[in-house]
């Protein structure tokens, strides 16, 4: 009854018989090899040697028995640790379920799916509070039933979120926001719209759609007086910005920096990622674009120091994510793989699925440029395969754009042609105008690239591709297309224009201390 571990103090407490029977009974499975013991100190606790022969005893006991030892064992292990709950929740949790004690099985439940998603747990925690959900279904149809059920939904896409499991997501959130409007209860409306906001963030829908919902949240904020969900509605609003407006985002991730004092960056307000993380990690890749890389790079480092200190593997993920932007923006390849490979180990190990594509593509791009076109290619083919199959949207135009690269690395110019394309029109669609850029450049560079460039229409495009990021101050991406013009004026017999363009480049690259791209002008 007690489970598969069971602590002799609480076996003694509930088998009601003389100490020296219990004593003598536990000698005895030991001899048969039913037991063995587990652990002697602090407690002494024994272990079913096969889970077989567990399931087989607690089989031959009696529905109403098997009750009625669960709501005993729940009685008793509150007496036994009054003060030691926490460490008891999983077990107090499962008893109380299984004894048929709602109102205690929700509470347990719900402790327990907190406790697992604190430890990253998400896929235990997903459990806990889906039995949780259940548990309270048993419980009068009350305003405050109907308050926990909310709440709970909210819980669940929080665990949902990493695992990559977007539609359940959606339905809690679709759940949660009808119970609300049934209770007309604008706080909890706030949250669903917030969390609403990260969904259509990650799943590629118009950023101003994104941000529009956003500063709705920010105003229901303002209204109620509700700190915690100030801080999400501008989470959401920097996140909407990191497709294009980087000097919007500069600025919003300083205004949520100064938002989170040092005694509040330990909190997460109920986000997934904690801000105080992803406002640096945000602001690194912000700066990255505009070419700021020295104030860049350390903000990254901040971030992932900062997520460390917490031991949050999504934290560290979408640290190593942003700093390796950074890295490989400024031609620091050998260090950008270390970050994302660390990323990508820990979003395996962790389960944190929904960020696998987009650092996974990440790292392929950079293998790509090492000179590892076949393994670069692989990754990013990988990742964007996952970028489908799990409806993630999110920095999708930028690795459509990064397969691009790495097929023209590769030469195959009309796989290359065919991701430019297609980045270029996810961009346009979803209102990322810095990707759209980026991907402009790539097409510049697939007309440039044949031994007979198209120098009118890679112009146009390397014009376009400069015209946009100029306007966003994307100034290492105005440093490559200046590079681009030159060495196509130069193939194709245009000296002076070359000069002038490759003179700009190079002094661009400079300014930025972007070394290996200086390097690229002298090599070519």
């Amino acid at each position: 009854m007690i489970g598969k571990d069971v602590p002799f103090t609480l076996l003694e407490a509930i088998a009601d018989m003389p100490d020296d029977r219990v004593r003598r009974g536990l000698l005895h499975l030991q001899a048969a090899e039913f037991l063995y013991e587990t652990s002697v100190l602090p407690d002494l606790e024994y272990t079913f040697k096969h889970a077989l022969t567990h399931d087989v005893a607690y089989g031959s006991l009696l529905q109403d028995r098997r009750h009625a030892l669960h709501a005993r064992i729940v009685e008793i292990l509150e007496a036994l640790y009054p003060d030691r709950l926490a460490e008891q929740v999983e077990r107090l949790a499962h008893h109380a379920l299984r004894g048929g004690l709602w109102e205690k099985a929700f509470t347990y439940l719900r402790h327990a799916g907190a406790k697992a998603l604190a430890h990253s747990a998400y896929r235990a925690a997903a459990a806990f509070f889906e039995q949780a959900l259940a548990a309270l279904h048993r419980l009068p149809d009350t305003r405050r039933t109907i308050e926990r059920a909310i709440d709970l939904r909210l819980d669940l896409r929080q665990a949902l979120f990493p695992l990559g499991e977007l539609a359940r997501a959606l339905g809690y959130l679709r759940e949660a926001e009808r119970l609300a409007r049934t209770l007309d209860d604008p706080r909890r409306l706030g949250w669903v719209s917030a969390y609403m906001c990260g969904h259509h963030l990650h799943t590629g829908s118009h950023v101003a759609e994104v941000r529009t919902l956003a500063q709705r949240v920010d105003t229901i904020s303002e209204r109620l007086g509700d700190g915690a969900l100030h801080i999400a509605a501008q989470y959401y609003l920097t996140a909407s910005y990191l497709s294009g407006d980087y000097r919007t985002t500069e600025r919003a991730c300083r205004t949520l920096m100064q938002s989170l004092p040092d005694q509040r960056t330990r909190e997460k307000f109920g986000l997934v990622v904690f801000p105080a993380v992803m406002a640096r990690a945000a602001l690194s890749r912000a700066l990255a674009e505009r070419g700021e890389l020295d104030e860049g790079d350390a903000h990254g480092r901040e971030a992932i120091r900062i997520a460390e200190a917490f031991d949050h593997p999504f934290s560290v993920v979408v640290g190593c994510r942003d700093l390796a932007y950074l890295k490989t923006v400024r031609g620091e390849l050998s260090d950008a793989a270390r970050l994302l490979e660390r990323a990508v180990a820990q979003g395996r190990e962790w389960n944190i699925t929904s960020q696998m594509p987009i650092a996974l593509a990440a790292l392929g791009h950079v293998y790509a440029w090492s000179g590892r076109s076949e393994e670069g290619i692989s990754y990013l083919q990988q990742a964007l395969t996952a970028y489908d199959a799990e409806g993630i949207g999110f920095l999708q135009a930028l690795s459509v754009e990064q397969l691009g690269e790495a097929y023209l690395l590769a030469g195959q110019v009309d796989n290359a042609r065919a991701c430019a394309d297609r980045a270029a029109m996810l961009a346009g669609e979803r209102g990322e105008r810095g990707n759209e850029a980026w991907a402009l450049r790539l097409l510049g560079e697939v007309a440039s690239h044949h031994v007979r460039p198209d120098a009118t229409t890679a112009a146009a495009h390397y014009g376009a591709a400069m015209t946009l990021a100029s306007g966003l101050g994307m100034r290492p991406l105005v440093g490559h297309c200046h590079l681009g013009l030159g060495r196509l004026y130069r193939r194709t017999g245009h000296p002076e224009q070359a000069q002038e363009h490759l003179t700009t480049a190079r002094a661009m690259y400079r300014e930025m201390g972007m070394t290996y791209w200086l390097e690229q002008i002298e090599e070519n």
